[in-house]
């Protein structure tokens, strides 16, 4: 491969022309860079939905903005505010909130953190906990990461998603900003169309020579990842393909496991997806709750359809809830009456006929699949990550704490991967179950925790950090290793924990959960989708309070 030899020799240099760039100068690049993705974000959405099968005009297409520009475009901005704040004050936590979060563990909070977030985001909060022990002080004085260093980081390999057009540039920034390396992205196939617009959004960071974008399937990958000019990988992907670029295959894998000697002799990080679940904790609910916590539920898993890390692959219910069997015939509901939307991601197909073929109880819904297991079973719907609309539904008995410590049980025990976890509570409910509610949450094992919220909302939110739960090894990589994201460059975070209200507006300002905004952008039900989605990419890359106006007003028709 001459010609990428050339191209890490160039990024290489790259990487030590940014490291020496003062903060103030890291930042005007990454203006210069926000202003470059601005101008391409209608071409970077509708070739994203072009990509998937979608017309720029479909319901769905809203989806590809969000998680294409609008993620790439607001984690920009927040990693230019983090330099100039490093610059002008010395921390990249200037105005910072801290709360204690149980289990004596201290929280930054993330959102909302100023007054334009309060309105478009009006009633989600989010934190990131850091683990138990750590102190405030601690935060301030290791925040900063690479940012505080003149050391170039080198090379770094990103292997690219391809579900998420956001997560392959979201991935080299973060090695840029975070470890002051320049990253040769290699673009999964499935996002092959959207090399030239990548190319134009990332143009001043290529011209600089630390961004290097290419394609290539996964032979290239592996062939890139042993390469002596490769200092670091990153790979947004399977625990497979992360296994197979780390330890090999076959015989030679299991051998080199056994002496603990990887084949990649390099630092890799990685993200790579699992089971999550949703817990629904019992309650008394209204018919209007009942039907808006059953979109909820459809949203997490049938977003992108069903091809995301963070889809949730398994509804966990009470058996002794009254209203159980309500809320599973509205999932249904809305599973029917979607818009039809075939699986697209290579393989869905394979995987839905294997799920038809090993559970013959399993429900169609619109080309879309339901599935009751029974919570005592070895069924592969807990241990692998299907890509692909599957929903899987068990019970387990209990109401209240009692059925919360269960599900949790379950979920860490149970279900593979840490990556996210959703729990659906009733306000009232959750009030009644005090500090038992918050010590069972801590006890939730898992990088992301939604409460009446869904965790994509938190791999949206670039001052959160976004991987699994600490601890996963090489030999044992779950749902991998490091986080990504962080605009604030928290060293050495636990979790980040997102909550929402139970009910949209004005439900639920009418309960006191001050909401006072409608049904989510990202809600697959929502009819205002692709609207509200444009328009608030178009107020991210022009952010004036004219465009918050044009987005509610867009918003409240869902």
């Amino acid at each position: 491969m001459p010609e990428l030899d050339a191209d890490i020799a160039e990024l290489r240099g790259g990487a030590e022309r940014w490291a020496a760039l003062a903060p103030l100068d890291r930042a005007r690049l990454l203006i210069d860079t926000f202003a470059s993705t601005g101008r391409v974000a209608r071409e970077w959405a509708e070739t994203a939905a072009r990509a998937k099968g979608l017309a720029s005009d479909s319901p769905y297409a809203g989806e590809e903005w969000l998680t294409g520009p609008y993620g790439v475009l607001d984690s920009l901005d927040a990693y230019a505010f983090a330099f100039i704040n490093l610059a002008t004050k010395g921390t990249t936590l200037a105005g910072a909130r801290f709360a204690d979060a149980p289990g004596g563990r201290v929280a930054l909070r993330i959102l909302p953190e100023d007054l334009p977030q309060w309105v478009l985001f009006n009633g989600l909060h989010a934190e990131i906990w850091m683990p138990p022990g750590v102190t405030r002080a601690q935060v301030r004085a290791e925040a900063g990461l690479g940012a505080r260093s003149s050391v170039p980081g080198g090379v770094g390999l990103v292997l690219g998603a391809g579900n998420i057009s956001a997560i392959g540039p979201l991935d080299l920034l973060y090695g840029l900003v975070a470890g002051n390396r320049a990253g040769l992205l290699k673009v999964n196939p499935t996002f092959d169309a959207l090399l030239p617009v990548y190319r134009a959004a990332l143009a001043p960071l290529i011209e600089l020579g630390v961004a290097r974008i290419i394609s290539g399937d996964g032979a290239v990958g592996a062939a890139l990842a042993a390469h002596e000019g490769i200092d670091a990988v990153h790979i947004t992907g399977s625990a497979a393909t992360h296994d197979r670029i780390v330890w090999g295959e076959g015989a030679e894998a299991e051998q080199r496991r056994s002496v603990q000697k990887p084949l990649l002799a390099k630092p890799i990080t990685s993200e790579l997806g699992g089971v999550s679940p949703v817990i629904v904790v019992p309650g008394r609910w209204s018919r209007a709750d009942i039907a808006y916590q059953a979109e909820h539920a459809a949203t997490m898993r049938l977003h992108n359809a069903g091809h995301n890390c963070i889809a949730a692959q398994t509804l966990i219910v009470s058996r002794d809830w009254p209203q159980r069997e309500e809320f599973l015939v509205a999932v249904r509901t809305v599973f029917d009456r979607l818009a039809p939307r075939p699986p697209w991601y290579p393989g869905s197909a394979e995987t839905m006929t294997a799920v038809r073929a090993g559970h013959p109880q399993a429900e169609e819904h619109a080309g879309r699949l339901i599935v009751e297991v029974d919570a005592a079973a070895e069924d592969p719907l807990f241990t692998a990550e299907c890509f692909a609309p599957i929903l899987a539904v068990t019970e387990l008995p209990g109401t209240g704490a009692d059925f919360l410590r269960g599900a949790i049980a379950f979920s860490n025990d149970r279900l593979a991967g840490t990556l996210g976890a959703n729990v659906i509570v009733r306000p009232r409910d959750r009030r009644a179950m005090g500090a038992a509610f918050d010590d069972a949450i801590a006890g939730l094992r898992y990088g992301t925790i939604a409460i009446n919220a869904w965790t994509g909302v938190g791999f949206m939110l670039s001052r959160g950090v976004w991987g699994a739960y600490p601890g996963n090894t090489l030999d044992v990589v779950g749902s991998g290793i490091g986080v990504v994201h962080n605009a604030h460059l928290i060293a050495s975070p636990e979790r980040m924990v997102v909550r929402g209200p139970f009910a949209p507006f004005p439900r639920s300002w009418l309960r006191g959960e001050c909401s006072l905004l409608p049904k989510p952008p990202w809600f697959v039900t929502s009819r205002s989708a692709l609207a509200t989605a444009r328009r608030l990419t178009e107020y991210a890359a022009h952010p004036t309070w004219a465009r918050i106006l044009a987005t509610l007003v867009v918003a409240f028709r869902a």
